[in-house]
């Protein structure tokens, strides 16, 4: 059955720069974009969902399929970016002032749940962009739900907690996942429902609750929280590659974590908004040297 809702937002949004960061890559089995319209799926307090958005006149038509389509329907304001608050933000670089000029309708979206960014959070760390899609990819698609509803060919829904607890030791090798990602994942997936208070609580005491979980630390509380609840103030500290885009972005130079803080001190508490305009923008730092090259775990 397919449930729908018509949403006519105070604003016109920017839907694909508002639902980028949830993309894990080109081959992403929980997102899918095509000209005018978008394919998520996700795991709600309701059970997976799957959910269609595209805009129409001014309105966003959105469709939804599963145990989760209620859910994710009712989500759909928030998802693009209708609770953010901009409230006093003022550029104070001519660069931030300048995007921020082009691109009016830049919101920060949450998604309302943590569970499924959490995942791709902790496969991310410490490793290469193309390992960490790597395993989200097979994750997904060995364990995850296929998406319900007419759904793309080849979606799934990230495993739930309960079919992440159940994976074989040599089917998290075989996922390219090492030991210190895997023990991290187990433990959030046997915390998971006490870590959703996490966006209940929001900004700095949200970001605090999820690193009492080890192995979650600052960067990976950062990620989720500028996913889970749209936080203007998480920046990701500790990323390989942000500082340096940072620096180049406004000085011209690399910066260092303290560096890039420093710089951006000016804009708190909405720090993270002004790394997300340089982000949408498609700034990238200078290559120099060459590419760090992944390590496929698989084969060790």
């Amino acid at each position: 059955m397919t449930a729908t809702r018509r949403w006519v937002p105070p604003y016109v949004p920017d839907v694909g720069r508002v639902l980028g960061p949830l993309r894990r890559g080109a081959g992403d089995p929980a997102f899918r974009a095509e000209p005018g319209e978008w394919w998520l799926t996700g795991n709600t307090p309701a059970g997976v969902g799957t959910l269609h958005l595209r805009g129409h006149g001014g309105a966003i038509e959105a469709s939804a399929w599963g145990d989760g389509a209620d859910w994710l329907l009712d989500g759909v304001p928030a998802l693009l970016g209708a609770d953010d608050d901009d409230t006093g933000f003022e550029p104070h670089h001519d660069l931030i002032a300048e995007i921020r000029r082009r691109m009016p309708k830049l919101r920060l979206g949450s998604t309302g749940r943590v569970w499924d960014v959490l995942v791709a959070a902790i496969l991310e760390q410490k490793v290469t962009g193309h390992e960490a899609r790597r395993s989200w990819r097979e994750l997904a698609r060995r364990f995850g739900t296929p998406a319900p509803g007419p759904a793309p060919h080849g979606m799934y829904a990230p495993p739930t907690p309960r079919a992440l607890l159940a994976i074989a030791d040599w089917e998290w090798h075989k996922a390219g996942v090492d030991g210190a990602r895997r023990r991290t994942l187990l433990r959030a997936a046997g915390s998971a429902r006490s870590l959703e208070r996490a966006v209940e609580l929001r900004g700095e005491k949200g970001r605090e609750l999820l690193q009492v979980l080890p192995g979650i630390g600052v960067w990976t509380a950062a990620e989720v929280a500028q996913r889970a609840w749209g936080d203007p103030d998480a920046v990701s500290i500790g990323d390989f590659h942000i500082p340096s885009v940072v620096g180049h972005a406004l000085l011209g130079r690399p910066l260092d974590d303290d560096g890039m803080m420093a710089e951006l001190a000016p804009y708190t508490p909405q720090r993270h908004r002004a790394v997300r305009y340089i982000e949408a923008a498609g700034i990238r730092r200078p290559r120099f040297g060459p590419r760090f090259s992944p390590r496929d775990y698989r084969t060790l």
